[in-house]
């Protein structure tokens, strides 16, 4: 139970971000979320370069709950192909990990 996941994705405004981030938390998919502050990405898309400001969306869940989580997302970004990356992560304080499982039971 000393690990956790942390799931990221990027967004183009930061009212979309605050959604998606307030509804993970409300459905006990995440157990906290943080919505980070502007970034600029540059990436291919549709045989071109492009940038574009985005804003972060970081996810703590528990191992178990990160598939749902994954697909709660996917359902609801505004990205026709969202970036949705998941990583298995070692807690430095069980006490946050066994925090994290608690506050993600449905």
């Amino acid at each position: 139970m000393d690990q956790i996941c942390v799931v990221t994705t990027v967004v183009d405004a930061r009212a979309v971000a605050d959604v998606i981030a307030a509804a993970a938390v409300a459905g006990r998919l995440a157990a906290c979320a943080q919505v980070g502050g502007q970034v600029d990405s540059t990436y291919w898309w549709q045989q071109g370069v492009e940038t574009s400001t985005e804003w972060s969306v970081q996810f703590k869940t528990a191992p178990d709950r990160a598939a749902a989580l994954v697909e709660q997302i996917r359902a609801s970004h505004p990205y026709e192909v969202p970036e949705i990356l998941v990583t298995r992560v070692e807690s430095g304080n069980p006490d946050y990990a066994a925090w994290v499982y608690e506050h993600t039971r449905p």
